[in-house]
């Protein structure tokens, strides 16, 4: 069965994120595949959330987080647990959201138009999976509003999907 995502008309972003939040529930249902899911979420964060320049995943594997699926300009293979924002936020176990990334400590630029980035720790029982990674050309572009909806997003693809 295909799934189409409607547009999202939304511009409250509570209202917005609930309804990105169905729309993935129905995207996901009945797939366990963890690829194909972090494939088809990447695409649809980043086709309905406005400034974005990337969208997309990071597994663990070992202490490196691999590029998995994502949407936007090709980006780094590796990153090493602890470096930059995705790795960071693996390693801290918590979101990270950063304003400005050309002010965070060791940040890695894969894409020099990135300025704010938002990152969501992939957590499956005590283990760390990966990351949901999502960078935006706009300076602040990630909100407390964002940021709850991604990490519901976040358990949506991990409760819907059977890791590796």
């Amino acid at each position: 069965m295909m799934f189409e995502a409607a547009a999202i008309t939304a511009t409250d972003p509570e209202a917005l994120y609930a309804e990105l939040a169905r729309q993935a529930e129905g995207l996901l249902a009945g797939e366990r595949d963890w690829i194909a899911n972090a494939a088809n979420l990447a695409s649809l964060i980043f086709t309905s959330l406005p400034d974005l320049n990337w969208a997309g995943f990071y597994f663990l594997k070992g202490d490196t987080l691999v590029l998995g699926p994502f949407q936007g300009k090709p980006a780094c293979v590796r990153i090493a647990m602890g470096r930059g924002v995705c790795g960071a936020a693996a390693q801290q176990r918590r979101t990270l959201r950063v304003e400005d990334v050309n002010g965070f400590p060791d940040h890695i630029a894969c894409d020099l138009a990135s300025r704010s980035e938002l990152v969501v720790p992939l957590i499956g029982g005590a283990k760390v999976l990966g990351v949901l990674d999502l960078d935006s050309p706009k300076p602040s572009r990630f909100g407390q509003a964002d940021q709850a909806g991604l990490e519901r997003l976040a358990a949506i693809f991990l409760k819907a999907s059977d890791p590796p």
